[in-house]
C-alpha cells in the first residue's frame, strides 16, 4: 500500500497527516504556537516557527506508524494566508517576521492606494479589492516603515512557498497564494500583473517567476531533509496552497456552486466559480484543484473562533476552573447554559470586529461591540450573542457572495473547530436558512493537502477527487420559529455597523 503526507500550517498550530491511498488516516501529529502581537492590530510570525513545526509534525506522524519510507509517495503543504509574505534576502534567509492575514497595520497604505491607484482597473485585473487584509498593502507598509529590510529583500514568499524551498531547494509560488495577495496578480491571465506592480511601486523582481498550480511538483526532497524527516530522497514536494481553499477541497468541493464555511480562528465562507467581480466585496484566487479553470471566491470574519476564545478567556474563569475539576471542556459547559437562552439572546447583539473586519465590510478600523445590554443579561447571554454575531457575519458574506454565484448548493458544509459545537451548528442553520453538514473525520486542510498529493502522483483519479475522502453528516436543519427570530435580529445587525462606524473610527484615533 502507498501513502502520502498532508500538512497544514495554521495560525496557532501545524498538523500533519499520514494517509493511505484509500484515504484512511494512519497517523497524525500536531504542534501549537502563538501569534506575535507586539502592538495593537499587529500580528506576525517568524517562519522558523513554522519550519520547526512542520519537521516535528512529520516526524511525529512517522514514528511508530510502521510504514516503509519508500511507500510514501508525495508531500503537500497547506498554509495560512501569509499576508505580506516572508521577506528573504539573496540567500533566501528571512529578514523580518511575516505580516500574516490577521495583521491590520497597513491602514495608511490602503488610503494611499485609494487615492493614487485606478481602483476600477485594479478590480478588473485582480478580481480583488483594497484593504489592509491584502498582502500587497502589507508589502507597501514594509517598504515605507522598514526601508532597510526592503532594500535587502530579494523575494516575498508565502509560508508554504518558503517551507517548500527549505525542503526541496526549489523556488515557486502556487497560484492560490499568489491570487490571495490581491493587487499584484492578474486573475484572468493567471500571472503576476506587471501593470499593477509598477503602479504600486513594487518591483516585479520581488515576485518569484515560477508560478505553479497547487497540485504541481515544486521539486524533490533534499538529502538533508530526507534524513531529518525519515522520508525518501527526492520525494515529490507539491506547490500546495491556501488553507481555506484546501479545507474546501477536503470537504469535497470540486464543482461550481459547492460552498463551505471554514470556522476556526477566523471564518472563511467560499464557493467555486469561473469568473469574479471584485465589487461584490469578496476575495478571489485560483482554486487548489483545477485552478486553471476554477476560482475559489470567499469572504469572512477576521475574528470568528477568536471572538469566542477571547470571551471565554476574559470572562469565563468560573467555567475554566470547573473544566479543570470535571475534565469537561469549558466551551461545552458554556453551551449547555447558552442553549437555554432564546434565539436573539433576548435583545442582545454582538459585532465580531475585534481586529477590524474583512468582507463585506472592509474596514480595518471597525471594532467589536455588544449592543442592547441591560441588567437582565448574564455572561451566558453574552456568550450566545458572540456565537450569533459570528453567524450573522457568515450570513452577511453569503448574501454578498450570492450576488456573484450562478447558484449555490442547497446545503452548507461547515469545517473547523466550530463544527464541534451542536449549538453553534443549529444557530448557523437558523441564521443562514441552510441545512448544515460537517465532516466526520474532523481534519480539514491537512486532509485536503493529502488528497491533492494522492491525485498528483496517480493514487487517486479525477472521479475519486469528485467523491473525495470524507464522510459528511447532517448536523442541523433550520427551525422555523428560530429562523423568524433571527431574520428580525439580522436586519438590526446590518444597521449596526453603518450607525456605529463614525464612533468606531473616532475611538481608534483617541
Amino acid at each position: 500500500m502507498d501513502y502520502v503526507i498532508g500538512v497544514d500550517i495554521g495560525t496557532q498550530s501545524t498538523k500533519a497527516l499520514l494517509v493511505d491511498d484509500q484515504g484512511r488516516i494512519v497517523a497524525q501529529h500536531s504542534q501549537g504556537y502563538r501569534v506575535d502581537t507586539p502592538k495593537v492590530r499587529w500580528a506576525e510570525q517568524w517562519p522558523q516557527v513554522w519550519l520547526d513545526a512542520v519537521q516535528a509534525c512529520v516526524v511525529g506522524c512517522l514514528q511508530g506508524a510502521g510504514v516503509p519510507r519508500e511507500h510514501i509517495k508525495a508531500l503537500c503543504i497547506s498554509s495560512l494566508y501569509g499576508g505580506s509574505g516572508i521577506a528573504v534576502d539573496a540567500d533566501l534567509q528571512p529578514l523580518h517576521p511575516c505580516l500574516i492575514w490577521m495583521d491590520r497595520r497597513a491602514g495608511e497604505q490602503v488610503e494611499w492606494v485609494r487615492e493614487n491607484i485606478d481602483l476600477e482597473r485594479l478590480f478588473d485585473i485582480t478580481g480583488n479589492s483594497v484593504d489592509s487584509y491584502y498582502g500587497f498593502t502589507k508589502m507597501l507598509w514594509l517598504k515605507q516603515h522598514q526601508p532597510q529590510v526592503w532594500r535587502q529583500t530579494r523575494y516575498l514568499l508565502p509560508p508554504n512557498s518558503y517551507i517548500n524551498y527549505c525542503l526541496s531547494g526549489e523556488l515557486a509560488v502556487d497560484h492560490s497564494s499568489a491570487g490571495n495577495i490581491g493587487g499584484v496578480y492578474d486573475v484572468a491571465g493567471r500571472c503576476w500583473s506587471v501593470e499593477m506592480l509598477d503602479a504600486l511601486g513594487i518591483s516585479p523582481s520581488l515576485m518569484p517567476e515560477r508560478l505553479l498550480y497547487s497540485g504541481e511538483v515544486v521539486g524533490g526532497l533534499l538529502p538533508e531533509w530526507a534524513e531529518r524527516l525519515g522520508l525518501p530522497l527526492g520525494l515529490p514536494i507539491l506547490a500546495g496552497g491556501v488553507d481555506a481553499a484546501m479545507a474546501t477541497l477536503a470537504a469535497g468541493v470540486t464543482r461550481p456552486g459547492n460552498h463551505v464555511a471554514m470556522i476556526g480562528t477566523s471564518m472563511c465562507w467560499g464557493y467555486l466559480n469561473q469568473q469574479v467581480d471584485a465589487r461584490h466585496g469578496l476575495v478571489s484566487m485560483p482554486h487548489v484543484y483545477n485552478g486553471h479553470r476554477d476560482l475559489y471566491i470567499f469572504g469572512g470574519a477576521i475574528t470568528a473562533g477568536a471572538s469566542v476564545n477571547w470571551f471565554r478567556e476574559q470572562f469565563c474563569q468560573a467555567e475554566e476552573l470547573q473544566a479543570q475539576h470535571s475534565g469537561k471542556d469549558s466551551h461545552w459547559l458554556l453551551e449547555q447554559q447558552a442553549a437555554k437562552i432564546p434565539p436573539g439572546s433576548e435583545g442582545l447583539l454582538f459585532l465580531p470586529y475585534l481586529m477590524g473586519e474583512r468582507s463585506p465590510v472592509w474596514d480595518d478600523r471597525a471594532s467589536g461591540s455588544f449592543v442592547g445590554l441591560n441588567l437582565y443579561h448574564s455572561r451566558i447571554h453574552l456568550y450566545r450573542a458572540v456565537l450569533e454575531g459570528v453567524s450573522f457575519a457568515l450570513r452577511h458574506n453569503i448574501e454578498a457572495g450570492t450576488r456573484g454565484a450562478h447558484s449555490l448548493d442547497p446545503r452548507l458544509i461547515v469545517v473547523g473547530g466550530a463544527s464541534h459545537s451542536d449549538l453553534w451548528m443549529q444557530i448557523i442553520a437558523d441564521i443562514t436558512h441552510y441545512p448544515v453538514y460537517t465532516i466526520v473525520q474532523e481534519v480539514e486542510a491537512a486532509l485536503g493537502a493529502a488528497l491533492l498529493a494522492a491525485h498528483s502522483v496517480g493514487l487517486v483519479d479525477d472521479r475519486q477527487m469528485d467523491q473525495g475522502w470524507v464522510q459528511l453528516q447532517q448536523r442541523a436543519e433550520p427551525i422555523a420559529g428560530n429562523v423568524a427570530a433571527y431574520d428580525h435580529a439580522f436586519a438590526d445587525y446590518l444597521r449596526l455597523y453603518p450607525a456605529l462606524k463614525p464612533i468606531m473610527h473616532s475611538l481608534q484615533q483617541s
